[in-house]
């Protein structure tokens, strides 16, 4: 079955194949998957009560399981504001709307004093008007998916793509890095500061998106996101982002 929506955007028309979409969500297992921050890796373990041990190859019924996870440091996750105040804004709320027009752009960073930074000028290149910009570092080995990015000093966006993001109308950011400022910048987190609008103009309507995998099938260009955010009490959760090819469209074709 084919599933199509249209969608008109900036004055155009478009036509979007369901059946077509992309996901962007990292998978996480036990041992595999990609880690931040120093945070211990993602694990699972049986409920144990009494004799009672909740694995099917311990003689359980059904598996039921805890686990341990840590939605900055573990995979594709999805932030409020958050995440630098003490606003109380669980992550998907930052999303009112999980279907939003994208900008898919792949950025080689620049090499700048022993770092890896992207310039806003470097995204004003492949801009396009959207909602949301969706950012692919170059180059993209698979390995991204099980990076372990703690204490390397990973690329990250230069303080002035922040008030960039704003000029532009982006709402919500997707990379696929652990985050959008430096490892160590001793606390001053500029990009996440000025994408956030504070503090004198808070954007609560906005979201950052961390640690996806743009596959290389994907050309850059406009798309249909859809966004969709675990909703947990917490200024951060998973999320599974998806692309979905956008087409001309006119109507009557």
């Amino acid at each position: 079955m084919n599933l199509n929506c249209t969608l008109q955007w900036n004055g155009k028309n478009y036509l979007a194949r369901l059946q077509d979409g992309v996901s962007l969500t990292i998978p996480i297992a036990p041992g595999k998957h990609p880690r931040a921050w120093y945070a211990a890796p993602f694990s699972t373990e049986p409920v144990v009560m009494g004799d009672w041990v909740g694995e099917v190859s311990r003689g359980a019924p059904v598996n039921f399981r805890n686990v341990h996870l840590n939605p900055h440091g573990h995979g594709t996750h999805t932030e409020s504001l958050a995440h630098i105040t003490q606003t109380p804004l669980a992550a998907n709320e930052a999303v009112p709307s999980p279907w939003l027009v994208a900008c898919l752009c792949s950025v080689e960073p620049k090499h700048i004093e022993g770092d890896r930074i992207i310039l806003p000028e470097q995204l004003q290149e492949k801009w396009q008007k959207a909602q949301a910009l969706v950012i692919r570092t170059l180059p993209n080995p698979l390995d991204k998916q099980t990076q372990d990015y703690s204490g390397a000093n990973p690329c990250y966006l230069h303080p002035d793509c922040g008030p960039w993001l704003v000029q532009h109308e982006v709402e919500h950011l997707l990379l696929d890095l652990p985050s959008v400022d430096r490892e160590q910048d001793q606390g001053l987190l500029s990009v996440h500061h000025s994408f956030w609008g504070l503090p004198n103009h808070p954007r609560s309507h906005c979201s950052i998106t961390e640690m996806i995998f743009v596959p290389d099938q994907l050309p850059d260009g406009l798309y249909l996101l859809h966004l969709p955010v675990l909703p947990w009490q917490n200024d951060a959760a998973p999320s599974m982002p998806c692309l979905f090819p956008l087409e001309p469209h006119s109507h009557g074709n």
